[in-house]
Order: structure tokens, then C-alpha cells, then sequence
């Protein structure tokens, strides 16, 4: 085979007709998702962490892989805040799960975590981490609603004097699996019975929050790391957060790998492989 520079293309045809010598995988790109936060009766969860990039990978080691769980609610009441979501781990790189929502009785704030669970009224909302996700909300005091989980790519928002409950912050969105999908958004504030609109959950899997104790907010949702929606006092417990996901591509002119464990959904996006993970695994190259 001739030597030189080569465009992807000539390396393909070349590896087409068994000409090209192929080497190990030199690096990977990679989405690594937490699981979000639980929501509870002070606020919306908030959105997992969220680490995007590319990293080196070496020949013949294992890599672990962790994909995190949504937290939950904590078991409900007024003076309990929601849990936080699992830790996503791939290698090195490790995304810190949605923090949890506050409580009702206001005396336990929102936690902290990837990004930050929604407080209520005067209790303030859970800091996020930098690089991974944003603050949650405050809630509001005159309006006795809660506020939005924060979210990989904005704060959740503080309910406005309406009386609807705060928004969850926007997630953030990847192409790496060959769609264009969200993730990581807060989980959106409940509100009273006086609330003539509902909170949206955050573009990204969070999930919307109650009006006054309705019982229809939702969970985060599955694999996108997504903050759990708010409950309001005792009549309504906040929800679950979304599990998270962990997402690896690079070109398939470089091999399969070596082996894997955890059932990986293994697919093609243009000219590279893609591998998912929705639960634990490894890797090796």
C-alpha cells in the first residue's frame, strides 16, 4: 500500500478491499449523562451532570463503564428533600448525579449535584457543577410554588407571582448518536391550586410539576438524566429523576471492539460506530 496522507473516504475503500491497514482506536468521543434528581414537595429535581468530549483510549485495557440512577423522592412528606441521581462514569470521566429538590417545610434546601434541586419559598436552590449543570430555583414565597431543578444548560427558573411554579432549566443536546436528542434538563416547580399553568419540565427528559397536589407531575425521563417533577405540600410527593446514559463514537475505519460487557446497543452514525450503554458495563479496545 502506498504511503501518505489519505482522505477518510480513500482510507474506507482501502479498508473495503483489504488494503488498508488498520490500527487500534486512538481516541473516542464521548457523552456521559448522571441520573437527574429527585423532585419532592419543595421543587423540581435537578438535571444529572453533563460531560461531553473527546478522550485518548489505550489498546487492550478495560474501561468501566457506570450508568447512574434517577433519584428518588426520598419517601415523601413535607420535610423531606428529594434524593439525588447516581454518578454516569466512563473511564476517568465522571458526570455527578441531579441534585435533589427541597422539602416543603422549606427548612432543608434544594442539594447540590450535577445540577442543583428547586427550593421552596425562602429555602434556596441546590448549586450546580461547573462544566456539568446549573443552579436550581428559589421558590416563591408570595405564590407559595416551588421552583425549577436546575439543568445542563440553564438555572431553573423561579415561579413567577401567578402562582405557576418554576420551569426546569434547559438541558443540553448532542448529535452523537446520529440524533439530535436533549438531555439533562431540571424538573419544573410545582404550584397551588390557584395555578392556571403548569411547569414545564426542561428540554432534556425533566419532568413537569403539579398543581396544587394533582398528582400529575411526572418522573424524569428514562436514560436522559432528567430531573424529577415537583409535588406541593403533602397532597402530592415529587417524582423520580431519569436514569442516565453513557455514549461513545468514533470512526469506523479503526476496528470493533475487542469485547464488551453490559449489552451495548451498537449502531452507525454516518462514518462512525456508536456505542450505548443504559445500564453498567466495560469496554475494551
Amino acid at each position: 500500500m502506498a504511503n501518505g496522507i489519505f482522505t477518510l473516504k480513500q482510507q474506507q475503500i482501502a479498508n473495503a478491499d483489504g488494503t488498508w491497514v488498520i490500527g487500534k482506536t486512538p481516541s473516542v468521543d464521548y457523552l456521559v449523562v448522571a441520573g437527574g434528581g429527585g423532585g419532592q414537595t419543595g421543587g423540581g429535581g435537578g438535571g444529572g451532570g453533563l460531560l461531553a468530549g473527546v478522550v485518548s483510549v489505550v489498546a487492550g485495557s478495560s474501561i468501566t463503564v457506570t450508568v447512574g440512577n434517577g433519584g428518588s423522592n426520598g419517601g415523601g412528606g413535607a420535610a423531606v428533600q428529594g434524593v439525588n441521581g447516581g454518578n454516569s462514569v466512563f473511564g476517568s470521566i465522571t458526570a455527578t448525579g441531579g441534585g435533589g429538590a427541597a422539602s416543603f417545610s422549606g427548612v432543608q434546601s434544594g442539594l447540590n449535584g450535577g445540577s442543583g434541586g428547586g427550593g421552596y419559598n425562602f429555602s434556596a436552590g441546590g448549586a450546580g457543577i461547573s462544566g456539568q449543570g446549573n443552579f436550581g430555583a428559589y421558590g416563591n414565597i408570595i405564590s407559595t410554588a416551588t421552583g425549577g431543578g436546575g439543568g445542563a444548560g440553564t438555572v431553573g427558573s423561579i415561579p413567577p407571582a401567578s402562582s405557576t411554579g418554576g420551569n426546569g432549566g434547559a438541558g443540553i443536546a448532542s448529535a452523537i448518536s446520529g440524533t439530535v436528542t436533549a438531555y439533562a434538563g431540571g424538573g419544573g416547580g410545582g404550584a397551588n391550586a390557584s395555578a392556571t399553568v403548569r411547569s414545564s419540565g426542561g428540554a432534556g427528559g425533566g419532568g413537569v410539576g403539579c398543581i396544587g397536589g394533582d398528582a400529575l407531575n411526572t418522573a424524569g425521563g428514562a436514560n436522559t438524566g432528567g430531573g424529577g417533577g415537583g409535588g406541593f405540600n403533602v397532597n402530592s410527593d415529587g417524582k423520580s429523576g431519569g436514569t442516565g446514559i453513557v455514549i461513545i463514537s468514533y470512526p469506523n475505519i479503526y476496528p470493533v471492539a475487542a469485547s464488551t460487557t453490559g449489552s451495548p446497543t451498537v449502531t452507525t452514525n454516518g462514518s462512525n460506530r456508536v456505542y450505548t450503554w443504559t445500564g453498567n458495563g466495560s469496554i475494551t479496545f
